[in-house]
C-alpha cells in the first residue's frame, strides 16, 4: 500500500498562500489527473474548496471537522466522503484501494508526513508568495527515485528510505 504526497511546489517548498497554489500549469494539472484517476484522494476541507468540485474518476476524502455540513456528490462520476480526521481517511482510503494520496493543504500534509510511503511533486524552479509549505524533505529520510525536468519545472518523485 502506498500513501503518496502529491503537490506543486516553489523552489523552496512554498505550497501556496492558504487559499490558492502559487502556479497554474497545464501539464501538471494533467499529469495530476492522470496520476491520480482511478484511486483515492485524501485532502483538507480548504483545498476541496478551492478546487470548487468533486473529482471524477477517483475518490475524495475530505478532512473536516464537520464532516456531516459537506455536500456530498450524487449520481455522476466523482465519489466523495467526508470524514473527521486524518486517521479515519487514511483507513477509508486504505479499504478502497492500495494507492492513496494526499492532495493537501499543509495541515494535511504535516499530518500525514510521518506516514507517508512516497512524494510525487512538481518542482517549479521559481520563487512563489505564500506561507504554506511542504515539510522539508530530509536526504536521511527521502531518496529521489525519477525526476523528469521539464521547461521550468520538473516531475520528482521520492520514495521513503
Amino acid at each position: 500500500m502506498s500513501l503518496t504526497a502529491i503537490a506543486i511546489v516553489d523552489a523552496h517548498g512554498v505550497i501556496g498562500d492558504g487559499e490558492r497554489q502559487p502556479f497554474e500549469i497545464a501539464e501538471d494539472w494533467a499529469r495530476f489527473k492522470k496520476v491520480t484517476s482511478g484511486h483515492v484522494l485524501i485532502m483538507g476541507r480548504r483545498t476541496h474548496d478551492a478546487i470548487g468540485r468533486w473529482l471524477p474518476g477517483r475518490t475524495t476524502i475530505v478532512v473536516t471537522h464537520t464532516p456531516d455540513v459537506v455536500q456530498l456528490p450524487s449520481g455522476g462520476t466523482a465519489d466523495g466522503r467526508a470524514v473527521a480526521s486524518l486517521e479515519e481517511a487514511i483507513e477509508l482510503g486504505r479499504s478502497i484501494d492500495d494507492e492513496v494520496y494526499v492532495a493537501g493543504g499543509g495541515t494535511i500534509y504535516a499530518q500525514a508526513w510521518p506516514l507517508l510511503t512516497d512524494l510525487d511533486l512538481t518542482e517549479v524552479h521559481a520563487e512563489a508568495e505564500g506561507s504554506v509549505r511542504l515539510p522539508p524533505i530530509d536526504p536521511a529520510d527521502w531518496v529521489e527515485v525519477s525526476r523528469e525536468p521539464r521547461e521550468g519545472f520538473d516531475f520528482v518523485h521520492y520514495r521513503r528510505r
